[in-house]
């Protein structure tokens, strides 16, 4: 069978296979001769990879949304000069059969120079710098709200049914409550009468019941050791918020005019800038960004019929870089 051809577009490029431990890199165009070459990802190896393809004259390189593999390699090109593209790996499959690293990195150089590739949006380096931290501060909230309610369920167990009458067990009253059997001291009709206030659903009696229970030493072991945690986690959340701020120091007039929109607080909006930047030209329509954010449906229509596709479903949707 004849070899199919493709008009060339880009002059030279890379096409490179991006795993863990090792690279394979692929190099054609004018004037070139294909060459193979296996690099591992060492920064020192990754830097002799960026040397050569400098060295060739290489332009473009396109590799793979490999997990997180791809961010050592693109941090090691991308500020020398090459145009490196990321692109979707479900629109680069190879011919089923006698695949191999070599082969995959060849076929992803063939179809960077005749044009085929669709880069992936990768944001500037100052975007990505603020976007990690939006992220760890994100996961750290999510994990004080874990420990939020592994103290809940502890005193369920110890029969404390504050979660019963209270409509917000992390409100005033409610952590008044917790702080004191936290302690391991009892709860009294004293402290009920100074936390108690008119807006509760839950009469004092109830609010009195729900909170004797059977607490033992070990329980106030966990409870000390949980909110502890919880404490320290506040302060680390407390100095990524300031990193995030002073970054964000020189778009105040842009934050503020996004405050504007109901809705939106102030961590929201240093969330929103973090992952779409300030720069919506890189969305050339609505379209193009809803489709990016994954809330666009495919368009895949063939005699008249359309088909879903279940790759593309909520489960199986691919993770922004």
């Amino acid at each position: 069978m004849s070899e199919i051809g493709f008009t060339q577009v880009v002059s030279r490029g890379c096409g490179i296979d991006v795993h863990k431990k090792t690279v394979v890199a692929t190099i054609k165009g004018e004037g070139l001769k294909s060459q193979t070459r296996e690099f591992s990802t060492f920064t020192s190896s990754l830097t002799l990879l960026k040397e050569w393809l400098l060295s060739e004259g290489i332009t473009h390189v396109a590799m793979e949304s490999t997990g997180v593999y791809w961010k050592p390699v693109y941090n090691v090109l991308e500020p020398s000069g090459l145009v490196v593209w990321l692109v979707n790996a479900r629109h680069i499959k190879y011919v089923p059969g006698h695949k191999t690293d070599k082969k995959d990195s060849a076929w992803l150089c063939k179809l960077l120079l005749a044009g085929l590739l669709k880069p992936s949006y990768i944001p500037k380096k100052e975007q990505r710098v603020l976007r990690d931290l939006t992220r760890y501060r994100k996961k750290l909230i999510e994990q004080n709200a874990s420990e939020q309610n592994r103290i809940i369920r502890i005193l369920e167990s110890c029969n404390i049914k504050l979660s019963s009458v209270l409509s917000n067990v992390q409100g005033v009253a409610g952590t008044k409550l917790i702080s004191k059997l936290c302690d391991g001291e009892p709860v009294t009709r004293a402290d009920i009468d100074q936390i108690y206030h008119s807006k509760m659903l839950c009469s004092r009696d109830d609010l009195y019941e729900a909170s004797q229970g059977l607490i033992e030493e070990h329980h106030i072991y966990l409870l000390k050791t949980i909110r502890a945690n919880i404490a320290h986690t506040e302060s680390v959340i407390l100095g990524l918020t300031k990193q995030i701020r002073e970054l964000l120091e020189p778009y105040e007039n842009k934050v503020e005019q996004l405050r504007d929109i109901p809705g939106l607080d102030r961590k929201t909006i240093e969330d929103l800038i973090a992952e779409i930047g300030l720069d919506m030209s890189v969305f050339p329509t609505e379209k193009h960004f809803a489709s990016w954010i994954g809330i666009c449906p495919d368009n895949n229509e063939s005699a008249g019929k359309k088909k879903v596709d279940e790759s593309h479903t909520e489960t199986n949707r691919p993770k922004l870089p």
